[in-house]
């Protein structure tokens, strides 16, 4: 569970876009009649990529009337889970996992690059409220540790240069390559290793 606080700045109002729109009709429509309601963990996602990646508290009032559920069990929902951001984390939002595989191979080194390229100071934004980074717990790509995650992608086999270099681009405009960053494909062995007992290539 991460119980979370909203924002204390709050915009007036929300109201999904065109796309939004659409997305959230055709999710809606893959539940039974009556059970639409169920939609909502997907729904507040679509609200958090329209909205610069955090979701605001118009925008759960908004998704309880789409859903005809009370305001009080979006809420809920949303202060729950710890995938939902309810303040600004920027247009770049940098999630570092430190549980045990990552922080064993070297997760610390990948903070440490995030405090010189953007803050100090976790769930901070950069002056041009850019991104903002946080350590998290696993996010389940043990194998490639250490990794993390920017916005929707994974970038994996990592150390504080790759990192670093991974920032800048960030910071330039430009689109990282997710993946490995050792040259490995998903999370095959690596020195083409084919079973555990094969320690003369490991």
């Amino acid at each position: 569970m991460s119980l979370k606080r909203p924002a204390k700045i709050q915009p007036e109002k929300f109201e999904f876009n065109s796309s939004s729109l659409e997305a959230a009709n055709i999710i809606i429509a893959k539940y039974p009649k009556g059970k639409q309601q169920s939609a909502v963990m997907a729904l507040l996602y679509i609200a958090q990529k329209q909205n610069n990646n955090w979701i605001p508290l118009a925008a759960m009032k908004y998704i309880a009337k789409f859903l005809d559920m009370p305001y009080i069990k979006v809420y809920e929902v949303a202060t729950f889970y710890s995938m939902y951001n309810l303040s600004p984390v920027g247009k770049y939002f940098i999630q570092i996992c430190t549980t045990t595989p990552c922080m064993i191979r070297g997760a610390q080194k990948l903070v440490e690059a995030c405090k010189e390229k953007i803050s100090e100071n976790e769930n901070e934004l950069l002056k041009d409220k850019n991104c903002s980074w946080m350590e998290v717990e696993c996010l389940g790509a043990c194998v490639n540790a250490p990794m993390m995650q920017i916005n929707d992608d994974y970038y994996e086999d990592l150390d504080k240069e790759k990192t670093l270099e991974i920032l800048e681009k960030i910071l330039n405009g430009e689109t990282p390559k997710p993946g490995s960053y050792r040259g490995r494909i998903n999370n095959e062995p690596e020195n083409n290793r084919k079973t555990l007992m094969d320690l003369k290539n490991a």
